[in-house]
């Protein structure tokens, strides 16, 4: 793969940098995931599951979503044997938080056209987060550490856990009340191409592709 030499190097910074890009990362992956949860046309099979649960627990989406990522840290370091990096924990914390901070300051469209283009917008950024978070080197995130615990006890292919896994949340969530929609499947088949593109800005080749 042919490497954005700028943004390539951002990889190859001292910690500071690191923290710095890992932390810019997570930022920008609770906007995205906020934008289009506030789209209001469907949500990521994870979010259709985190915002089930706030149906019948009081909890904001945010809060639920460091919850299930605390629990998938114990699970996976605990029976799974993965390492659990700072930026795993980081990950868990910092954008749950985002997520809620910007609940109102992010807009809630109400023509379909503005609907689309704010859950676009979302999905396109989510590469961006992904690519600068993994670049930073610093630990996967839960989810990621699930499918990547799985894949080396079972030896199952990645594409192939990551898919059931997803399923298994989607059909939780929307058992739970989460909000599914045309935008849960526009999501299904657009976020591989946008992290995709998203690592490839910062020089990552397909095996850390697999694993985001």
């Amino acid at each position: 793969m042919i490497q954005s030499a700028p943004l390539a190097s951002l990889t190859r910074l001292q910690p500071a940098g690191q923290y710095l890009l890992l932390g810019s990362g997570l930022i920008l992956y609770g906007l995205s995931l906020r934008l289009m949860l506030n789209a209001g046309i469907g949500v990521s099979p994870w979010d259709v599951f985190h915002v089930g649960v706030t149906r019948w627990l009081p909890l904001s989406v945010g809060q639920v979503s460091i919850l299930s990522g605390l629990l998938l840290v114990v699970y996976t370091a605990l029976h799974l044997r993965e390492r659990v990096g700072p930026g795993t924990l980081l990950n868990v914390v910092v954008i749950g938080l985002v997520m809620d901070l910007l609940s109102e300051a992010v807009p809630h469209p109400t023509r379909l056209l503005w609907q689309c283009v704010q859950f676009a917008l979302g999905v396109g950024l989510i590469g961006l987060a992904t690519g600068a978070y993994v670049g930073a080197g610093l630990g996967a995130g839960p989810r990621d550490s699930l499918m990547l615990g799985l894949q080396r006890r079972h030896g199952w292919p990645v594409a192939r856990i990551r898919t059931g896994v997803e399923l298994v949340v989607l059909v939780a969530g929307m058992l739970l009340g989460g909000p599914f929609g045309w935008g849960t499947l526009a999501f299904a088949l657009a976020v591989g191409p946008s992290v995709g593109f998203g690592l490839g800005l910062f020089g990552l080749g397909a095996r850390k592709a697999q694993q985001s």
